[in-house]
């Protein structure tokens, strides 16, 4: 589970650390460490720096100038808003995994993301957690379907101000790249014509055919 999880992190963003000098990480979450090693090895090579967020205290875990562990909440705005001083280049959330929290999380400290500037969510597919899949888990599958579609949401009124792509392997990544340095309008909920009538004849239709 850990290489899938190293492979997806690779995959979804590495490159694009690797064009920068002196990047600026901001990371929501540690626990295992995974991510955060990667991100402090890029700021050692590359003179950059890495802010990490987690309630939980894991300040002792690595020892690096080029890393700053934060204890505390990742929507205790003022808290984490006095280690920023620059723009960041890209932001990493992977802490609380629920729909409307992501989303705040997103909306706050999207601003201080810097134009072409990356904000990656992790856990957004719920594919591996659905019935009787490899990770078979009630909670996983809905938080990781209902936060996928938040974040259609959020794109649907917002598709001039940031690219999207997600990454389905292991248990999913959207990522966002900043297009402009616009407010983000509220999220739009997708419409969709699944439950129509008309649909519903559709497949009778069909189903006769």
């Amino acid at each position: 589970m850990e290489d899938q999880y190293l492979t997806k992190l690779k995959e979804t963003f590495l490159d694009y650390l690797e064009t920068l000098n002196k990047p600026e990480i901001l990371e929501f979450g540690v626990r295992h460490g995974i991510s955060t090693k990667m991100f402090i090895d890029i700021c050692e090579r590359k003179e950059g720096f890495l802010n990490s967020v987690d309630i939980e205290d894991y300040s002792e875990k690595f020892n690096s100038k080029r890393w700053k562990f934060i204890h505390g909440r990742d929507d205790n705005f003022k808290l984490v808003e006095s280690y920023i001083t620059n723009k960041i280049d890209l932001i990493y959330i992977d802490s609380f995994h629920d729909a409307e929290h992501v989303a705040k999380i997103f909306f706050h400290y999207y601003p201080f993301l810097k134009v072409n500037g990356h904000l990656i969510i992790d856990d957004v597919s719920w594919l591996p957690y659905s019935k009787k899949n490899e990770r078979d888990n009630f909670n996983s599958e809905i938080n990781n379907h209902e936060t996928f579609h938040k974040i259609l949401d959020i794109y649907n009124n917002n598709t001039k101000n940031f690219n999207l792509t997600f990454n389905f392997k292991s248990s999913g990544m959207a990522k966002i790249i900043k297009k402009n340095n616009d407010n983000l309008l509220i999220p739009k909920r997708v419409k969709t014509r699944k439950y129509t009538f008309k649909n519903f004849i559709r497949k009778i239709v069909r189903s006769f055919s």
